[in-house]
C-alpha cells in the first residue's frame, strides 16, 4: 500500500497491509497482539461505505484509526486510540476502508484529510 500527499501526489509512506474483508477478520483486527511494525498496518475493507465506528476492546497497542471513503481519500482520524479503551471512536464521514497503524504515525508521516491511499491485493 501506498499513502500519497493530496497536492502533490507524492508518496508518503510505502506499507505491508494485512487485509480484514470478512466478519471476523473485522471484528478481531487487531486485538489479542502485543506489536505491529512501524511499516505494517491492517486495512478494513467494507462492502459499502457508511459512517464507521471502532473502539480499542482487547487490543493491547495504542493506534491511529484512519478513516477512507471509497475514492481512497482520507476523510476522518482517530489519533492515539489506547488501549483497552472501549469508548466508540466514529469517522467524521462515510468510509469504504479503516487503516490501522501504530498510535503517533499518522502526525509524525504528516497525513491529512484528502491524502489517498493506493493498494493491490496479492494472493
Amino acid at each position: 500500500m501506498t499513502i500519497k500527499k493530496a497536492e502533490t501526489d507524492s508518496i508518503i509512506r510505502t506499507l505491508d497491509i494485512e487485509i480484514a474483508d470478512n466478519e471476523y477478520e473485522t471484528q478481531t483486527g487487531l486485538m489479542y497482539r502485543t506489536k505491529l511494525e512501524t511499516n505494517r498496518a491492517m486495512l478494513f475493507i467494507f462492502p459499502n461505505e457508511d459512517f464507521r465506528s471502532f473502539y480499542m476492546k482487547n487490543t493491547k497497542i495504542p493506534l491511529d484509526i484512519i478513516y477512507i471513503s471509497k475514492n481512497k481519500t482520507i476523510v476522518s482520524f482517530q489519533k492515539n486510540a489506547q488501549p483497552f479503551d472501549e469508548t466508540s471512536m466514529p469517522s467524521d464521514a462515510p468510509a469504504k476502508y479503516v487503516l490501522e497503524i501504530n498510535a503517533g504515525l499518522s502526525d509524525e508521516w504528516l497525513l491529512e484529510i484528502g491524502d489517498s491511499i493506493e493498494f493491490e491485493i496479492l494472493d
